[in-house]
């Protein structure tokens, strides 16, 4: 068996491949979806007097953030329509409570720290280390965060302002949380401090492409646990629409929605309300969101399959991987700590993954076993060649067999 491996990795590194699969990005069947954007005619004056054409409405038109409500179930008042991704309202949100944050800035705590459940979305601890923010972690579990390791975690430090976490499709091992899970984040976060913020991103919020469980609207579980005002949602139409031309939404209450605007209000004059109107345009209400993403879902499903057979193709006893029902990623986990060795011999072979331990702050994979796959972008015959690399390479590094 060794020899036929070898003999395998031999013959795919004669091809001279270059596939890149580090990054969970829509091809260019998902873009084309959304083409009526770059030809619509926008009417410069909304129904309610606004010009597009010039500055105001710091927090989006009113149809954007109807457009908004109805995605986050939360009522208009506590919406803002932003721009591009999730991410910068997840980033802004914490730069207001570092700035302005009540009764003290974060800025001005001693060693202040965020929770962040792993493997999770390396741009999340990209933001805690622009604020010199320690990130402490938990383990993600199948129903989302591992309640009893949320709880010690909390219970041995001081100054923990909050927790990220994706809780639908999660980046990037696609955990769906339950109800009951995020019941309980909302339960010892609160117990814990009454400022203890709850930032959810929900940037996979539609992005099912399998039957996936039901989740009770996030704002709504917020408000049944009287932690509306500590809780901030967001998602955005990055993977919907264009990367970087697309909006964003966020929901909030109370000194959090006041400090976000406040703080936007420092460095977004007002957002791009032409391009807002034009998504508007484009999408009438949920029903039309709903409909376009079931198009994204029919061209991104068959490259999850497809990867699923492949990976499945060789014995548990090499790794074990996610099967998501939505989202960009599948998490592979080796059984051994070979993960680094893994994807350098992937990238002999002329297929570049997520660099090891990028699902980890500080690119630390304790276990050196966690490896993030990204299927979407390439089409299906390279994305075959890719996972047949991959598992080859698995192999490879397993056996300890010499290239």
């Amino acid at each position: 068996m060794s020899e036929s491996i070898l003999n395998h990795f031999k013959d795919l590194k004669s091809k001279g491949l270059n596939i890149d699969i580090t990054r969970g990005k829509p091809d260019s069947s998902q873009l084309d979806l959304s083409n009526k954007l770059l030809k619509m005619n926008v009417e410069p004056i909304t129904d309610d007097g606004v010009d597009l054409r010039n500055y105001g409405e710091p927090s989006g038109i009113k149809a954007a953030r109807e457009l908004g409500a109805s995605l986050l179930d939360a009522p208009i008042g506590n919406i803002i329509a932003g721009e591009q991704s999730s991410l910068l309202l997840s980033y802004q949100t914490i730069l207001a409570h570092y700035i302005h944050g009540k009764p003290s800035s974060w800025k001005s705590l001693e060693k202040p720290k965020f929770i962040c459940p792993v493997p999770g979305f390396d741009r999340h601890f990209r933001i805690f280390d622009d604020f010199d923010i320690e990130v402490i972690t938990v383990p993600l579990i199948e129903d989302g965060v591992d309640l009893a390791k949320l709880k010690n975690v909390l219970d041995e430090n001081q100054n923990v302002m909050g927790i990220i976490c994706v809780p639908r499709h999660s980046n990037p091992s696609g955990e769906v949380y339950t109800d009951e899970n995020i019941n309980g984040i909302f339960t010892i976060g609160k117990a814990y401090s009454d400022k203890f913020l709850f930032l959810f991103d929900h940037a996979y919020l539609i992005h099912d492409f399998l039957p996936t469980k039901k989740q009770t609207p996030t704002w709504q579980l917020a408000l049944n646990n009287n932690t509306n005002n500590q809780t901030v949602i967001v998602t955005s139409f990055s993977k919907v629409t264009f990367g970087g031309g697309g909006l964003s939404f966020l929901a909030a209450d109370g000194d959090n929605l006041d400090l976000i605007k406040k703080t936007r209000l420092s460095m977004v004059i007002c957002p791009d309300k032409i391009n807002q109107q034009r998504h508007v345009d484009l999408f009438k209400n949920k029903e039309d969101i709903e409909s376009h993403m079931t198009k994204h879902a029919n061209l991104i499903r068959p490259k999850f399959e497809t990867s699923y057979e492949i990976l499945g193709s060789i014995s548990d006893d090499y790794g074990t991987f996610s099967k998501p029902t939505g989202g960009y990623f599948i998490t592979y986990k080796t059984s051994k700590p070979i993960a680094s060795e893994v994807i350098e011999l992937c990238s002999v072979l002329g297929v570049s993954l997520t660099p090891a331990g990028a699902t980890f702050p500080n690119s630390n994979d304790p276990n050196n076993n966690i490896i993030r796959i990204a299927p979407t972008f390439i089409d299906e015959d390279e994305l075959k060649i890719a996972m047949d690399v991959f598992i080859t390479s698995v192999q490879v590094a397993h056996l300890g067999l010499k290239t």
